[in-house]
């Protein structure tokens, strides 16, 4: 069996490292947001990961140290892991820099890619010591003290920073939208909070993303994203004062849950169908994940419809939740701007 087909719906995490041949520092560990089998440079992520226990970190670590070790890397490694069903599968080990290592640097304030070039002129890494931990007194309305770049500094930091992809499909009329294996991001910006929720939403606002306070949402999932976090997605939604615009399949899945919906038509079962409530303004976003090829062509005049209108899309199950998720910290209020600087811990 393939390991792509295998490790469908598993969670993909980065992990960058630095070494000097003996001694290893981790310097981060991130969540993607989306599922393995979208690439890295496409898919949100988070530091510190948002949902993995601390038995899985800490094995994270263990592994990453050991190759490392193994490779004998002197300077910055970067490894891409993959976890499904408590177990760990290794995708690629790169000894060199990654396009991770600005994020990194920016989240846990510490100058990596410099302490890496001098471990790679010859220094080790015990030049360099652990940072303090932050105290646990900091209030979230007070400044969090600025850390010295040249240290080292513990990835799992009090506070969320999560990176989004900003993807340039509007530029380029005819190309899908979907995620996959290609990577087509032309930038990254970064929301940072105290909490997931709020970091990904500033993160979406950075992106250029317009999340909807209000409205109808369009729902149409594929059968092995009908579990646990969609319908705790669209139970989110109702309680929030949305409607759920579902397909016939979902429609019925969500109603077997009791989560109210109104069906829509798929385009080819007539009109009125999800295209003409797209272009008519009905629709405030869209939660739309697909499989099989028929299907992907099916559903590709719905993504086009959305990124040419500006219509908020999501096409992935854990995208998609985390969007509904950043929806309610949004609702919350209470959510501004701040300089890195003098970073508030919100």
């Amino acid at each position: 069996m393939l390991l792509d087909s295998y490790l469908i719906g598993a969670v993909e995490v980065d992990v960058d490292a630095l070494c000097d041949g003996k001694n290893v520092h981790v310097a981060g560990i991130m969540q993607h947001i989306e599922e393995a089998g979208v690439h890295s440079g496409d898919s949100a992520c988070s530091l510190p990961a948002y949902s993995l226990d601390a038995d899985t970190i800490a094995e994270l670590r263990v592994q990453t140290e050991a190759m490392a070790r193994g490779l004998n890397v002197v300077g910055l490694m970067n490894v891409q892991f993959a976890i499904k069903d408590g177990e760990i599968y290794v995708l690629e080990v790169n000894p060199r820099a990654s396009r991770t290592v600005p994020f990194v640097a920016k989240a846990t304030d510490s100058a990596i890619a410099s302490i890496a070039a001098r471990l790679m002129a010859g220094e080790p890494l015990s030049n360099f010591p652990m940072r303090a931990p932050i105290s646990a007194d900091v209030a979230p309305s007070d400044p969090l003290p600025m850390g010295d770049p040249m240290t080292l500094a513990d990835p799992q930091t009090p506070w969320f920073s999560v990176k989004e992809a900003v993807l340039p499909f509007a530029r380029f009329p005819g190309v899908d939208t979907l995620l996959g294996p290609e990577m087509r991001s032309t930038g990254e910006v970064m929301g940072w909070a105290r909490r997931f929720d709020r970091a990904f939403y500033k993160a979406q606002l950075g992106a250029g993303v317009d999340l909807p306070s209000e409205g109808r949402v369009f729902l149409s999932i594929k059968d092995y994203d009908k579990g646990p976090m969609m319908l705790e997605a669209a139970k989110l939604l109702v309680e929030m004062g949305f409607v759920i615009v579902a397909t016939r399949g979902t429609a019925d899945w969500l109603a077997a849950q009791d989560v109210p919906c109104e069906l829509v038509n798929k385009v080819y079962e007539g009109r009125p169908n999800i295209v003409d409530l797209l272009k008519s303004g009905e629709i405030a976003m869209v939660l739309n994940t697909t499989e099989g090829a028929q299907a992907i062509e099916d559903s590709r005049e719905i993504r086009a419809v959305a990124l040419y209108d500006k219509i908020p899309y999501y096409t992935t199950a854990a995208g998609s939740h985390a969007a509904v998720q950043a929806i309610r910290a949004m609702l919350e209020g209470d959510i501004g701007v701040r300089a890195l600087q003098h970073a508030a811990a919100e």
